[in-house]
């Protein structure tokens, strides 16, 4: 080839090549441009979803504020108004008026009134002793729903218009209610409230009844009525079928979101939620591009200089681009990864599962959830550093348990909690995974990290459904491992439907508590606990029993582990410890002979040694002797590290009360004997198990040393759980003291108990 046609030739090549640089170049350009759009909608959509949680939280916040601000303005007048009943009780009537002026003034009410059974005002003091309200803003208020439920018993709020709140509780003397206490307190203060600045200042709302009337506005409630055109002018069959959910939701007291056009065309939010007091919603109604909107100016200027830029400068562009990449990597590197232990996080874990699914077989995988058992003692212990480390360490165990080739994979997802995705579907199997996995962890092999033993709680849901949410499966593992004993060590538990409908009867019962208790369904049994000496009954142990005019006897077992969970245990047992005093202070009055009656408490009270002053009290008023009531402590309480002092504070102070103490369960724990020698109890009551196999030797002789080493420190014992006259005979023989089981006698109602006490 001559020199001429290897120029055209060469200038041919370049002219080729440069057309595919600049195809090449087109091509990248627009992947950028479509993938700019595309993340342009992602973020959209993200900041939506930001926006609609952010108006959640701060919402929810503000109900729980308002909420708490009317809780303890009741609480409030509910103690005066117990004070007024002791006053007008002791026949200090004069007194009244200065009283409430005082307490006006402290407790920040605009003006208090007391209202008669006639409704007539008796008594009323204005703000801090300013002189009286205006009574034309009072006028009907004896007439109102509040005012009449109060005389029915019960504390109440409500809004009339004008400028105040208005609080109402009843007023007893000896029981009866006489009349009404009613407070007022100035609306500015909700209106501050609704009126909350965490929107910008772009946030209008107020506090509805579940009909939409409006109850209390920010300002005037001109201003709020602009509500009425946003509704009024739009049609589309989206935000109707919203509105209807919203009026349905707000009468059945649950909270929610809609995001609707308003008549301006103005993209909005509407928040609503529950107050928990009457019927009252707090609507809050918020711009839906507070959070984005910012955001789109700033994306439709990227728009722009990337459009110039690719016209004006590809070869920049082209760098840009790569940075963009390296960017998004980075990026992406912070939202899919862990910083405590550099592996994946939940968003990881979430989105690799999604990936699989689209491929997984129902039966074939399961989600694992480990939670560390008292992590917060390590962070104590060795420090914040030190306990991040611990995380990390156990992360690397995992992953290294995780068959990846079988599309296994695991992730820290918050605090001391891992899920694992393991491709195992048999319990014993994962089981037998999960337990390797542990011994491995705790192992602390190639590890500077000091060597302690961790303890997990673990769940597992197999995978049924792969198509299912994963946050779903997420909270039905999570919910197995609730739903375990917190005792048991190292045992996975595995969802099933049983667990749903499990918390759904656990939601029903714990609904029906207060109308049950008010209903007194709640009902004290006793059995009685028999002296073997003499053969007579020598105490009682109150027990209580569920007997609901619809669902009939709920058995302890239901709601007794439910009510230790969810705290209305304490509320039960001061239930139970005042029906005893009514029971025990009617055989003072029948001339009965009292016997000891021991009522049982859960560990729930001892959070403060004070609780007792309650009880106390309440022995007192219905003037039961000292020496005559008994409280059963369960022996799980006394192994509680952080509760042991004010355990032994709490004995202390129920002799000091005239209360006796008695050990319940003795002998089923690891500590038993360590607990005679800390605690001052009374009497220790031998737990069943030592009666289930009398017939060995060994069994015996561990009943007998018990016995003779109760004897020696002058403390009673009983014996539960006695069904057969073999057991009775051996108890005898060795001096136990009283007897407690179906042998004598069952729990038995009050009637049937006092039967069989005058049979004896």
């Amino acid at each position: 080839m001559d020199k001429a046609a290897k120029e055209v030739y060469g200038q041919g090549r370049h002219f080729v090549s440069r057309r595919v640089q600049i195809s090449l170049l087109t091509v990248i350009l627009a992947v950028i441009f479509t993938a700019s759009i595309w993340s342009a909608a992602q973020l959209r959509t993200v900041l939506n979803d930001t926006t609609k949680e952010y108006l959640h939280d701060v919402t929810a916040q503000m109900t729980s504020d308002i909420r708490y601000t009317m809780e303890h303005k009741m609480e409030d007048l509910e103690i005066i108004s117990d004070s007024v009943s002791e006053i007008i009780d002791a026949g200090e009537e004069s007194g009244i008026g200065e009283f409430l002026k005082r307490k006006a003034g402290i407790l920040e009410f605009s003006f208090l009134m007391m209202i008669d059974s006639r409704g007539r005002s008796v008594f009323e003091v204005g703000e801090a002793g300013m002189g009286k309200p205006a009574m034309e803003e009072l006028e009907g208020l004896a007439d109102t729903e509040a005012v009449q439920a109060s005389f029915k018993g019960k504390v109440s709020a409500s809004y009339m218009g004008g400028s105040n709140i208005i609080y109402t509780a009843p007023v007893r003397v000896r029981g009866e209610v006489i009349g009404v206490l009613a407070g007022g307190r100035s609306k500015e203060n909700m209106q501050k409230m609704i009126a909350s600045k965490s929107f910008c200042g772009n946030a209008l709302g107020c506090i509805t009844d579940s009909s939409g009337q409006v109850v209390i506005a920010p300002t005037e409630l001109d201003s709020f009525m602009e509500l009425d055109n946003i509704f009024r002018n739009e049609t589309g069959t989206d935000t109707s079928s919203g509105i209807h959910k919203i009026q349905e939701d707000m009468t059945e007291g649950r909270d929610g979101t809609l995001r609707f056009t308003a008549g301006t065309q103005e993209e909005l939010y509407l928040a609503y939620n529950s107050l928990g007091v009457n019927d009252w919603v707090l609507l809050t109604i918020i711009p839906a591009d507070i959070i984005s909107g910012r955001a789109d100016q700033y994306i439709l200027q990227s728009f722009i200089i990337v459009g110039i830029t690719i016209l004006v400068f590809s070869l920049f562009l082209f760098a840009v681009y790569r940075f963009y990449n390296e960017h998004r990597r980075q990026l992406e590197k912070i939202a899919f990864t862990d910083p405590v232990t550099g592996g994946a996080n939940n968003a990881a874990f979430q989105m690799q599962y999604r990936e699989l699914s689209k491929s997984m077989e129902p039966f074939t995988y399961a989600v694992v959830l480990l939670n560390v058992k008292g992590f917060k003692l390590i962070n104590e212990r060795f420090g914040i550093e030190a306990g991040n480390g611990f995380l990390s360490y156990i992360y690397q165990n995992a992953e290294r348990h995780m068959d990846t080739g079988r599309g296994e994979f695991a992730a820290r997802v918050e605090s001391d909690q891992f899920f694992l995705c393991i491709n195992e579907h048999e319990p014993e199997l994962i089981q037998s995974r999960l337990d390797s996995l542990i011994r491995d962890i705790n192992s602390f092999r190639d590890t500077q990290l000091p060597c302690c033993q961790l303890s997990f709680r673990q769940g597992a849901c197999i995978v049924e459904e792969p198509e299912m949410e994963i946050t779903l499966l997420q909270d039905r593992a999570r919910l197995a491992y609730q739903s375990q004993d917190p005792d048991v060590q190292q045992k996975c538990g595995f969802y099933d439907n049983g667990l749903t409908e499990k918390l759904k009867k656990e939601l029903e019962l714990s609904e029906l508590f207060e109308s049950s208790l008010k209903n007194h369904d709640f009902q004290v049994y006793l059995q009685p606990k028999t002296e073997l000496k003499s053969g007579k009954a020598a105490g009682a142990e109150a027990l209580v029993r569920w007997l609901h005019p619809e669902r009939g006897m709920i058995l302890p077992g239901d709601f007794i582990p439910l009510f230790e969970k969810n705290g209305k245990i304490c509320e039960l047992d001061l239930y139970v410890f005042k029906e005893v005093c009514k029971l025990l202070k009617r055989w003072i009055h029948e001339g009965r002979k009292l016997l000891p009656v021991s009522v049982n408490l859960s560990r729930q009270h001892f959070r403060t040694a004070e609780i007792l002053k309650r009880f106390y009290d309440i022995a007192k008023e219905y003037g039961i002797p000292q020496g005559i009531i008994e409280f059963e402590l369960t022996e799980s309480i006394f192994f509680d590290n952080k509760q042991i002092k004010i355990v032994q504070e709490s004995i202390r102070k129920m002799h000091q009360y005239g209360f006796l103490c008695s050990l319940d369960d003795f002998g089923s724990g690891f500590s038993s004997l360590g607990l005679l020698k800390e605690f001052d109890v009374d009497t220790i009551k031998l737990d069943r198990s030592f009666f289930i196999n009398t017939s060995g030797t060994k069994a015996k002789e561990v009943i007998r040393c018990l016995i003779e080493l109760a004897q020696s420190l002058d403390v009673q014992t009983v014996a539960e759980g006695i069904e057969k006259p073999e057991q009775l005979d051996y108890l005898r023989a060795v001096g136990c003291d009283m007897v407690q089981g179906y042998i004598y006698s069952r729990p038995l109602p009050i009637p049937e108990f006092e039967e069989f006490i005058e049979k004896m």
